[in-house]
Parts: C-alpha cells; structure tokens; sequence
C-alpha cells in the first residue's frame, strides 16, 4: 500500500517549468495526499486471498447444496412422472377393454341381423354384405383411432418428461450463473 513516487524529481520538473520551490513543495504535497486516499479507497474495496477463498468455498457449498436438492427434487418428478405413467396406461387398458367388448357387441349383433336377413330375404344378401363391411371399416378406423390416440399419450409423456428434465437443467445452471 506505499506510493513510490520521486518527490524530489517532481518538484525540481516543476520549478523547472516556471513554479517556485514552495509552489512545487505544496503542489506535491497536495499530489501525494490525493494518491494516498485513493490508494486508500481501492485497497478498501479489494479482498484479500483468504477472503476471496472463503467467498469461494462458501459458494461452492451452497452450489453443492443445490446440487442435492436438484437430485432429490428430480427423482420426486421422476416417481411422479412413472406413476402418472401407470395411471395412464391403466385407463388405456380399462378403455381398450371396454373397445373390445363393445367391438365383439357389434360384431354379434352385426352378425345376428345378418343371419334374420338372409332367412328373411336372400334379394338383399348384397346390401347386407355391405354393410358388413361398412361395420368392419368403422371398427378397424376405431382401433386405428384409439391406437394414434395412444401414440398421442405416448408423445405427450415424452415431451413433458424431456421438459421436466430440461427445467430441471435449466434451473440449475440457472444456479449455477448466479453463484459464479
């Protein structure tokens, strides 16, 4: 924290320059005291190693403590996101169930008006075939429906676990900027 600063050879650049030597002294003097205090001020605001180590591990300690509630915070969501998963894929299987018996319902009652139909009148054996076809076509686009549907799910459990995860990573480097 000194001033290395040749007094002598400044005053004498002054007189040299047209000021007496008692112009120089205190034009010198006044030089010196204003360096001094701001030399003063800086120091005030600079660390020392030791602090600066200390600030360090201090941030490093509560960067470590956030990285452990990420973990705990992440497998919360994880565990959410598996049951949510299981929910959901037991309703599929409670709604593909309830398609197939409502499938095999039409399907028996498609084939038992087929049956009174053709004893009934063999003339509109054709348009009856129709039909039946018909009936198969809006079951196979029912299943192919509820397939895209579950497909859609799928997706969906996708995009919000990728998002999770990148909220995740988001929040913590988020942290992570803060503290460095």
């Amino acid at each position: 924290r000194r001033l290395y600063l040749d007094t002598h050879a400044l005053v004498c650049l002054l007189e040299a320059n047209g000021f007496t030597t008692q112009q120089s002294e205190v034009i010198v003097s006044a030089l010196v005291k204003i360096m001094s205090t701001n030399l003063d001020m800086i120091y005030k605001d600079m660390v020392t190693k030791v602090q600066q180590e200390i600030a360090l591990q201090q941030v490093m300690s509560h960067i470590g403590g956030v990285k452990k509630d990420m973990i705990i915070l992440e497998k919360s969501e994880f565990s959410a996101l598996r049951s949510e998963n299981e929910k959901i894929k037991l309703e599929l299987q409670q709604i593909k169930k309830q398609v197939m018996d409502e499938i095999t319902k039409v399907r028996a009652d498609n084939k038992l008006n087929l049956n009174l139909e053709k004893s009934r009148v063999k003339e509109l054996h054709a348009q009856q075939d129709r039909a039946l076809t018909q009936t198969d076509r809006k079951i196979d686009t029912e299943v192919a429906d509820l397939k895209t549907m579950l497909e859609s799910h799928k997706l969906d459990n996708i995009k919000y676990l990728a998002g999770s995860v990148f909220t995740c990573l988001t929040v913590a480097l988020g942290f992570y900027r803060l503290w460095i």
